[in-house]
């Protein structure tokens, strides 16, 4: 990490996403020293919530009428356009997070924290956008299962 003036510059490994620039006047002290593995979860929500939009953001814009009668490629296309931005932040966040590289988790256990908040990001947004949706206990029982999967995958073998 360098400092020029008030810009700080992070190298965080995807060629279309090679820098973050963090003005030192807008953001607290504490994002230059965040934890690799606090790095990783933020960098895996934000990709979790670029492709929950990628997957099922034009199935609201269908329901709006306002892609209604694009081509199936068109809506493709469309949603590779968003995914992008998921892989902006997915990459990274795999890297970072990745032990080989310094990080704190396993390649288990980095899929597993993924697994569990995708679901937890898509239960909001569907909550949130499509309004006949909705959480019943057999969901809950479900993410009760994730929520053990994470607490076996960090047991110590």
């Amino acid at each position: 990490m360098t400092a020029n003036g008030n810009v700080v510059n992070l190298a965080i490994g995807n060629p279309m996403c090679l820098y973050v620039f963090i003005s030192l006047q807008t953001f607290p002290l504490f994002l230059y020293v965040m934890s690799n593995g606090l790095l990783t979860i933020i960098l895996l929500v934000i990709s979790n919530t670029f492709m929950t939009l990628a997957w099922y953001g034009h199935l609201k814009l269908q329901e709006n009428n306002q892609i209604s009668n694009w081509p199936l490629i068109a809506v493709i296309l469309f949603s590779w356009g968003i995914a992008l931005f998921e892989y902006c932040a997915q990459v990274p966040a795999n890297r970072i997070g990745f032990r080989e590289n310094g990080g704190p988790f396993s390649l288990f256990q980095l899929k597993i924290i993924q697994e569990v908040i995708s679901l937890t990001v898509f239960t909001i947004m569907a909550c949130l956008m499509f309004k006949g949706e909705s959480l019943h206990w057999n969901h809950l029982a479900a993410f009760g299962c994730l929520i053990m999967a994470v607490f076996f995958a960090f047991l110590k073998a």
